[in-house]
């Protein structure tokens, strides 16, 4: 090897581990800083996060102001996963984000694609002094953020206006008008401001404006509309670029296809120069965002794609443009005509066209909730004063009386005042057969009123309607990191700077062993592979599927709360199903009536009834109902008392009535049950629950109460057990009457006789034997059982949707969304492992392609404007087959 060589090879090495220290080194966090009792910082969001590395203390208040100076879709959300914030970034604006760290580690933050990460760095809170109490202490911070709409404005002046008319409102603490957005974020003092004054102030000064309330369904316009700037743009600097790109490739290729004599690129010194002005513009003004991107990043000791992309672009520019300005001085080096203009313009035109490609396809991501929130209509009919006015939904209030006529959405959550309807409440449910609806019956916001008309009086408006529930929780979980992300992050983490290690080696590689021209052998060489490395796919395998499933699933009525849930789903072995509400309707009937004495039936049904009006158990309302069916009069019981798992007791018309099953007549000692057992026996083997009723220690008959399956309970076992999964029923009836109902609906084990308080242990004991275990359940008395079990599932009700124990809600009363859920996970599951493939093998591949493994044994070298067409169609494959999973249907599951 001789000296030039070992040179070659030296600095090869010396710029690796330069590029190792600057990139993977260690990185200082920047501190917050304090403003009163609140850790302060502003993050400029521009190519990157501007630090991105931030450094607070834990459980003291943080502010991070967000400052987005850009209108690219991939950073227009950023998603703090641990601590459950998922915030939308408007462009061109400063957006406040507010939270207390309660504990102290390194939490990453990142863009809602993925594609820009940090780092909060909570450490321990050191020792205050003085303390809050103490008269040296800063007063604590108290302050409320208020959105508005804004509307009449029309240039940078009409901020301004805007912006000083509100400041001028006592107690506003800080003020920012968006003209694009047409939005203003107000941070007040509650104590010394209203929302409402703050939409006076505005009116008075020319610009009519109404609250904007958080969490709220109005019309995203700041993200449409940096939706449609962003393809825009792309699309105006892709069609500038191709259309100077396409004579530069045709100068290029057109001598050694015979159209144009050779001796014009080799002899004649005007056509590199033509070249070089067709491609400056390309480069640095349609591919100027790949560079500032890079300087972005560059000052964070970090990288990105940008960064491979210009550095490998302005590689070839500048060599290219040296040979143009200096073809004496680089005659020693290869060809000194050879220019490879093309190649940065071509790569610049196609990665362009692969990000416009990618941003239309980004749009589609998050379509399932758009159309969600797109289901709520914009006006609502409500009585007032006699009369009936249409008013934006905005101002509906609790208690309005809201008209609701035939093809009409219903505009809030309410109940039926009058009429009489059918009601499609499949973007709930996902279930198309329309519901009847009478008076007393809820109704729900943005479901579609079918045939009649009906008044209904409003009880949940704005952000607390069920539509804005759903949106909330879809959010959260498209917000939520899944476990087999955290391969893919840590990989991403340092793939930049690694392949920037790969194209310094193989630059030197080529340079130093490789044919000549090894210089240009060696430039294009390293250019590729900074070209066809794609980061991008790896970062979005994962959320992109994870934003389309669980957005697939709000509409077909199964909402995810996490990612995390999202992949456990798909592994689990065992459902465990309660019985009462959940197997079955959940209202169950009185069907027989038995005297132990010669006490008349329906006397001994008044005592019984009377006493079970007081309990909320579903079996005694049956009693109640049976009693009010035969016209039966009840009396107020006194000295009531209910005992859980066991029965009720009260005294009636000064007698003490007991209701409730064997074990409890046995505890009180109640005399003539032993007689009855056959009969109760008979009760059970049918299915029956026998409630024993005993009045002044005497068994005075026995109750027989039905619960019967769900008409689609049986068709979701099957399918459950069809998909591998066994299913259990956990309930606390006696074990005769829960097998009685196992064996209508399929299910093979029973755990019958368990107070609600023991089904966590129950649970406990399953997991023991190496199930991962999904319990099923109303949410409420399995809330226990639900937290305990790998994956909380909750039946929930268009009336009842945060059941907060839970970790999927299904809007539809049956169990046929259970089986939806896990054929929805194992699919999603399945899309992520394809995409992850892919974008690893990609590049597992792709880059000692471009490196030139291949060269030895083909000959071949990989040109960089192939590797950039790859590399523009990795990305949009991967989004792609994640949006695959939008026609997502599951298996019917049919009454039997």
């Amino acid at each position: 090897m001789n000296m030039e060589s070992i040179a070659i090879f030296s600095a090869g090495a010396g710029l690796i581990v330069f590029l190792a220290w600057f990139f993977l080194g260690s990185k200082r966090a920047v501190l917050a800083k304090s403003r009163g009792a609140v850790q302060e910082i502003t993050v400029r969001v521009a190519g990157s996060y501007q630090p991105d590395r931030i450094q607070v203390s834990a459980n003291r208040p943080v502010r991070l102001l967000f400052d987005r100076q850009e209108a690219a879709s991939c950073s227009e959300r950023v998603l703090f996963p641990d601590f459950e914030i998922n915030r939308e970034l408007p462009a061109f604006k400063t957006t406040v984000i507010e939270f207390t760290p309660d504990r102290a580690g390194t939490f990453a933050f990142s863009c809602g694609m993925n594609m820009y990460r940090g780092a909060l760095v909570v450490a321990e809170a050191p020792a205050l002094s003085p303390t809050p109490s103490s008269p040296g202490a800063p007063a604590p911070l108290r302050s409320e953020s208020v959105e508005l709409r804004v509307g009449g404005m029309h240039c940078a002046a009409c901020v301004g206006r805007a912006e000083k008319a509100l400041k001028a409102v006592p107690g506003v603490l800080d003020a920012e008008v968006n003209l694009l957005a047409e939005r203003a974020s107000v941070r007040i003092d509650p104590t010394a401001a209203e929302a409402t004054t703050l939409v006076g102030a505005l009116d008075r000064a020319g610009f009519p404006s109404e609250l904007h309330e958080a969490g709220s369904l109005g019309e995203d316009q700041s993200g449409g509309r940096a939706h449609r700037s962003e393809a825009e743009d792309l699309k105006r600097r892709m069609l500038i670029s191709a259309a100077l790109t396409a004579p530069v490739a045709v100068m290029a290729m057109g001598p050694h296809f015979g159209l144009f004599p050779m001796q014009w690129s080799m002899h004649s010194p005007w056509w590199n120069w033509v070249q070089l002005v067709l491609t400056a513009p390309v480069v640095f003004w349609a591919g100027g965002g790949f560079f500032t991107g890079a300087a972005a990043s560059l000052r964070q000791r970090s990288s990105d794609m940008n960064t491979l992309i210009a550095v490998g672009t302005f590689a070839a520019f500048a060599y290219s443009t040296a040979v143009t300005l200096f073809p004496a001085a680089l005659a020693g080096v290869g060809s000194a005509q050879g220019v490879y203009f093309e190649t940065a313009a071509v790569i610049v035109t196609l990665i362009l066209a692969g990000r416009l490609m990618e941003a239309r396809a980004k749009r589609g991501t998050g379509e399932a909730v758009a159309k969600l929130i797109g289901l709520q209509p914009r006006t609502a009919r409500v009585l007032r004063d006699g009369a009936e006015l249409d008013i934006p939904i905005s101002e509906v209030q609790v208690g309005d009386s809201v008209v609701i006529r035939p093809g009409e959405r219903i505009p809030v959550d309410g109940v039926v005042k009058s009429g009489h309807s059918w009601v499609d409440e499949s973007m709930l449910t996902g279930e198309s057969v329309p519901v009847e609806k009478t008076e007393g019956s809820r109704v729900t916001g943005a479901t579609m009123n079918e045939r009649g008309a009906f008044t209904m009086v409003a009880e949940r408006v704005g952000s607390r309607t069920v539509l804005a529930q759903i949106v909330r929780m879809v959010e959260r979980a498209q917000a939520s990191r899944a476990p087999i992300q955290r391969l893919a992050d840590a990989i991403t983490a340092i793939f930049v700077p690694v392949v920037l290690m790969v194209a310094v080696a193989t630059f030197t590689a080529w340079f130093a062993l490789g044919p000549e021209p090894r210089f240009l052998h060696a430039l294009l060489a390293s250019v590729a592979v900074l070209i066809i490395a794609c980061p991008c796919a790896l970062g979005l395998a994962t959320p992109t599927a994870v934003l389309v499933g669980t957005g697939r699933g709000a509409q077909l009525g199964v909402l995810v709360k996490s990612a995390e849930a999202l992949q456990t789903v798909h592994r689990v072995t065992t459902v465990v199903m309660d019985k009462t509400g959940t197997i079955t309707e959940g209202k169950p009937v009185l069907t027989d009536l038995v005297a132990a004495t010669d006490m008349p039936e329906a006397k001994m049904l008044r005592y019984a009834a009377s006493v079970e009006r007081s309990s909320e158990h579903p079996l005694g309302a049956a009693i109640v109902r049976a009693a009010q069916e035969r016209g039966i009069t009840l009396v107020e019981p006194t000295a009531f008392s209910a005992l859980s798992g066991r029965g009720a007791e009260a005294t009636v018309d000064s007698h003490k009535v007991l209701v409730g099953n064997r074990s409890f007549m046995q505890e009180r000692n109640v005399r003539g049950v032993e007689q009855q057992e056959s009969i109760a026996d008979r009760f059970s083997s049918e299915g029956k629950t026998a409630l024993y009723i005993a009045v002044d220690g005497i068994l005075a008959g026995l109750a027989a109460v039905a619960d019967v399956p769900r008409a689609s309970s049986k068709a979701a076992i099957d399918r459950l057990a069809s998909a591998g999964i066994e299913v259990v029923m956990l309930t606390g009836d006696n074990r005769r009457t829960a097998e009685a109902i196992a064996r209508q609906v399929g299910v093979t084990r029973v755990i019958a006789e368990v107070l609600p308080a023991s089904k966590a242990e129950e649970i406990r004991k399953l997991q023991a034997e190496g199930r991962v275990v999904a319990m099923v359940g109303d949410g409420i008395n399995d809330a226990p059982a639900l937290a305990q079990a790998d994956v909380g599932i909750a039946v929930g009700t268009g009336a009842d949707v945060a059941l907060e124990s839970a970790d999927v809600v299904l809007m539809r009363g049956d169990l046929g969304g259970v089986a939806d859920a896990i054929a929805l996970s194992r699919t999603v599951m399945r899309n992520i492992k394809q995409n992850l493939a892919f974008a690893f093998g990609y590049n597992v591949i792709g880059i000692p392609v471009a490196a030139g493994a291949l060269y030895p044994f083909t000959g071949w070298l990989l040109s960089p404007m192939i590797a950039s067409a790859a590399m523009a169609m990795s990305s949009v494959s991967v989004i792609s087959n994640a949006l695959r999973l939008k026609r997502f249907a599951p298996q019917p599951t049919k009454p039997m």
